[in-house]
């Protein structure tokens, strides 16, 4: 593949300009810091929660936590190569896992809680932040294919 000019501007720009484009850095804290509350979350529910919710609550409880999780680990990848590109297109996909992680996840753990089912029709919601997320990061990755 031959680089653009614009591609090569980017590699030579200081990797101190790139860690001062806000939105690009703070995908990595809000992304570890999602992680670490996934952890939590899942060890809450695994150990605080086990003999006071149902086990189709449990399982409810337990896919929030593995997709905000996943999708956390999504946030840091789009901030660290956002970052090492200097592409704003990336950090898209980066703040709708974080849209993602707000309404599915905390939709279904405030579903597993309290049982107000009205929330299970705001998740899919959430699900098409994630869908999206990961369409944008697709093109942009199909992109610098070609």
């Amino acid at each position: 593949m031959i680089a653009t000019e614009t591609e090569l501007k980017n590699v030579s720009q200081p990797i101190e300009t790139k860690l001062n484009q806000p939105k690009t850095h703070l995908l990595i804290p809000i992304g570890a810091l999602l992680a670490g509350i996934a952890v939590a979350a899942g060890a809450f529910g695994a150990h605080g929660l086990k003999n006071r919710l149902s086990a189709e609550e449990l399982a409810i409880w337990e896919t929030a936590v593995r997709y905000q999780m996943y999708h956390a680990i999504g946030m840091m990848i789009c901030g660290v190569t956002a970052m090492a590109t200097g592409c704003r297109k990336v950090q898209v996909a980066g703040w709708l896992f974080l849209l993602g992680i707000a309404v599915f996840s905390g939709c279904l753990y405030a579903l597993a809680l309290t049982g107000i089912k009205v929330l299970g029709a705001i998740v899919p919601f959430g699900g098409a932040a994630f869908i999206l997320g990961w369409l944008r990061l697709s093109i942009w990755g199909w992109k610098r294919l070609h």
